[in-house]
This record gives C-alpha cells, sequence and structure tokens, in this order.
C-alpha cells in the first residue's frame, strides 16, 4: 500500500513539473505580448511582470500563513518560505540558467560552424551594470532583513511597511527605466491562443497569461505536497524537506521560465525574471513576516540567510570583473549544496 501511495506521488510531481513547464511557456508567450500592449521596457517584462506573475501565488501562500495561521507553526512556515524564496532564486535559479547557457552556446558551436556565426555564439547576458545594480539593492535589503531577523524591539512590525515601499520605488523605476513599444513585436512568437493572427486581442493575451498563472500556481501547490509527502517516505525529516527541497518547488516556474527564454535565445529576460522574482521575495514575504511575525531566526534560517547573502556576492564579484559567464552561473548552485551540507546535520 505505502508503495502504491509512493509511486502516486512520484507521478504528481512529474505531471506537475510537466504541467508548470508547458504553462510556462504559454505564460512567458503571453507576459511578452502583456508588455507590448502596455508599453513597457524589454527588461520591464521580465523584471516586473513575469515576476510579478510567478511570485504572486507564493506570495498570497505566505500571506495566508502569516496572517491567518492558527498557531506558530504555520507562521514559522510563512518566515522560512521568506526566506527560502531568495536562497533558491539566488542559487539553483542561476544555476539552472547557466547551465542552460553552456547547453545552448555548445549546441549552435555544433550547428554552426562559420566565423560569423561564431561571432555570434557569445553569451548575451544583457546589461551587466543593471543586473549588478538589481542585486546591490537586493543585497542591501536582505541584509536588512536578516539584521532584524536578528533582534527583538517594540516597533520592529512597524518596518515591514518599508518592504513594501521599498518594492514600490523598486517597480516605479523599472517601469520607467527604458521605453518600451515600438516594432518590439516583430521578435515574438504568435500567441499561442491567436496562432493566425500577426497581432493578437488583448483580451485573448489577458486571458492566457491569467489561466496559465492559474495552472502554475495549482500545479506549484500540489507539486509541493507531493514533495512533503515524498519526503518522509525516504527517511527526510520533515524539517529538512521544508526548508530544502520546498524552495526549490516553489520557485520552479522562475526557474521554468528562465530554462525557456534561454532556449529561445532571450537570456536577458531569464535573468531578469529571476532578478525581479528576488526583489518580490525580498521584500513582500518579508514585510507580511515582519508585520505578522516575531521574525525572530534560529539556526537554520540564518544559515539560509549566510548562504544568500555569499551567493549574492559571488554574483557581483562576477559581475563587476567581467566573469558573468554560463560557466561562472552555473557554480552558483553550489551554494544550495553548501546550505544542504550545513542544514542537514543540524536538523537531523
Amino acid at each position: 500500500m505505502i508503495d502504491g501511495i509512493f509511486m502516486l506521488h512520484v507521478v504528481t510531481l512529474l505531471a506537475c513539473a510537466v504541467a508548470i513547464y508547458l504553462s510556462c511557456e504559454w505564460f512567458v508567450n503571453a507576459v511578452e505580448w502583456l508588455g507590448l500592449r502596455l508599453k513597457v521596457g524589454p527588461l520591464a517584462v521580465g523584471t516586473v511582470l513575469a515576476a510579478f506573475g510567478t511570485a504572486l501565488p507564493e506570495s498570497v501562500v505566505t500571506f495566508v500563513a502569516v496572517v491567518f495561521g492558527s498557531g506558530s507553526e504555520q507562521k514559522d512556515i510563512g518566515v522560512g518560505a521568506a526566506m527560502g524564496g531568495p536562497l533558491a532564486l539566488a542559487t539553483a535559479a542561476y544555476g539552472v540558467t547557466g547551465f542552460m547557457l553552456l547547453t545552448r552556446r555548445r549546441k549552435v558551436a555544433a550547428a554552426e560552424t562559420n566565423a560569423a556565426s561564431n561571432a555570434a555564439r557569445g553569451e548575451d547576458v544583457g546589461d551587466t551594470r543593471k543586473l549588478a545594480r538589481d542585486q546591490r539593492w537586493f543585497l542591501t535589503i536582505f541584509v536588512v532583513k536578516v539584521a532584524l531577523g536578528l533582534v527583538t524591539f517594540a516597533f520592529k512590525p512597524a518596518l515591514g511597511l518599508l518592504f513594501f515601499a521599498a518594492y514600490g520605488v523598486y517597480f516605479w523605476r523599472e517601469l520607467r527605466a527604458e521605453p518600451g513599444g515600438g516594432d518590439d513585436a516583430v521578435d515574438l512568437e504568435p500567441l499561442r491562443l491567436q496562432r493566425r493572427r500577426a497581432t493578437p486581442a488583448t483580451w485573448a493575451v489577458v486571458t492566457q497569461a491569467l489561466v496559465t498563472l492559474v495552472i502554475i500556481f495549482v500545479a506549484s501547490q500540489l507539486f509541493v505536497h507531493a514533495l512533503e509527502a515524498i519526503g518522509p517516505m525516504i527517511g527526510l525529516p520533515a524539517a529538512v524537506t521544508a526548508l530544502l527541497l520546498s524552495p526549490i518547488a516553489t520557485e520552479l516556474p522562475e526557474i521554468m521560465n528562465a530554462i525557456i527564454w534561454v532556449r529561445q535565445g532571450k537570456t536577458h529576460l531569464a535573468l531578469a525574471n529571476i532578478s525581479g522574482a528576488m526583489m518580490i521575495q525580498a521584500t513582500v514575504p518579508s514585510g507580511l513576516g515582519i508585520l505578522f511575525t516575531r521574525w525572530r531566526f534560529d539556526g537554520p534560517l540564518l544559515l539560509s540567510g549566510v548562504v544568500t547573502i555569499i551567493a549574492i556576492l559571488f554574483l557581483l564579484v562576477a559581475l563587476n570583473t567581467g566573469r558573468f559567464t554560463g560557466r561562472t552561473l552555473t557554480w552558483a548552485a553550489a551554494f544550495y549544496g553548501v546550505f544542504a551540507a550545513c542544514l542537514i546535520p543540524i536538523l537531523v
């Protein structure tokens, strides 16, 4: 009977992963057209529209846990999600993006051999100065939220409002950072919902974006629940599953978006999506946690914060020294391995 239940959860994991990937393909297709409709710049499509869409369901889950949670255990789940999300994005998501960059470069190298194509094989990672600026902004906010987890004082909950304000400033800056509109439609694939139309109807763009977002949300939650059920079956403590595996599962939509955009040769959008999602994860869930919980860190939470900070410093060094390549990005995933190696002895 246990074997049958185990296999059911495994099948659920695989089915949800496929559903998330296919839905993300439709979602990124719709969000690019939505960016054109709203006349926002190409990078804002990744940092704001796509990031807001994929991070919103996770933020809702955190909101429910910290606001309506009946006990400290449920509230702790919300705090753990607020810390685990940025860690997974700064390590695993960037690592997967780097791996996809290397894979795509090798495929292009195998298919094209002339000098012109060799020049085109360079890894176009977009505006590294802007990406470095976003990472510095994230790091500043993240260090503050980790520091708040180490102290207790009367007006600490009120500081949660500052995190919402910080995201508001970032949101406003991103939308005004670059012009949108123009002839960007020539680079877009036809809307999946209206493949035969050169310019899709606005209602179709919005419908495709919202429906796929709902599917991503439902499939992600089923994926997390199946993962939490499988963990104890294979001998992992529930705490290990919650802090080590669940963050990867909740950030699966962002990871899938990165895979799709890199595969399409739009690495700048993949990186923008990750950095934008990191800004949301550093502010909105954290603000909710600070407002509605004690926001006090134990050893595992502090460890996740320290590893995240180290990973971001690693990325900033790569950005500032011109070594921000697919190979370097792949190494970012190693920091998640470091987190696992340090976490398991603490919890087991």
